[in-house]
């Protein structure tokens, strides 16, 4: 659970400043810019939804998803042509310098934002435990044999295991959103300028 405030937490402070950041921006830059907002905003939507803090709206989680979709996987990898860092940009120079890996890391986000647009339908994980008792593990922390964390440092982000459609379908919502926070902070991590 910590580790689900600590992503979540970072996610919301990078979608804080995001606004000035723009300022100066032109080009590829500014459209890159704009699509890295339109995520945080979809998560910066979701989080009280996932938090258990406002009524569980499939259909908006469905939507933001959506919008996830739209701006990451090979959308996303475009817009960071060689030669498109410094100033006002905040990638670091290890998006050209391992660009392979940025741009697995783009797929990835997509994949999770579709893995959270097929989980919208479920639920969260504790709607789910208190119907059934068990749903593969009980609850986000004990899903698959070791939760969401474990599932992306060992599924989607580096094991030979690859998240299929079917395995996105049978999980809670909120544990497929924790599999795009964790995605988005990796990335965020590596290959984003930390904000003064």
């Amino acid at each position: 659970m910590r580790i689900k405030v600590w992503i979540t937490s970072t996610v919301i402070a990078t979608i804080g400043v995001a606004a000035w950041a723009h300022t100066g921006a032109t080009g590829v830059v500014l459209e890159r810019m704009q699509g890295m907002s339109a995520m945080g905003e979809s998560i910066k939507t979701l989080i009280p939804m996932m938090r258990g803090q406002v009524p569980y709206d499939a259909d908006l989680v469905r939507r933001e998803a959506d919008a996830m979709v739209g701006h990451s996987g090979e959308q996303m990898a475009r817009l960071f042509p060689e030669g498109s860092g410094g100033g006002v940009s905040k990638a670091l120079p290890s998006v050209w310098e391992d660009s392979e890996q940025f741009a697995a890391l783009a797929e990835d986000l997509k994949t999770a934002a579709e893995g959270l647009k097929l989980s919208a339908g479920n639920g969260l994980a504790t709607a789910q435990s208190n119907d059934s008792g068990s749903m593969m593990g009980g609850t986000t922390g004990g899903m698959m044999g070791g939760g969401a964390a474990s599932m992306m440092g060992g599924g989607m982000m580096g094991s030979n295991q690859v998240m299929t459609g079917e395995m996105f379908a049978n999980m809670p919502a909120d544990a497929a959103f924790t599999m795009v926070a964790q995605t988005c902070s990796a990335c965020h991590q590596k290959f984003r300028k930390e904000d003064e």
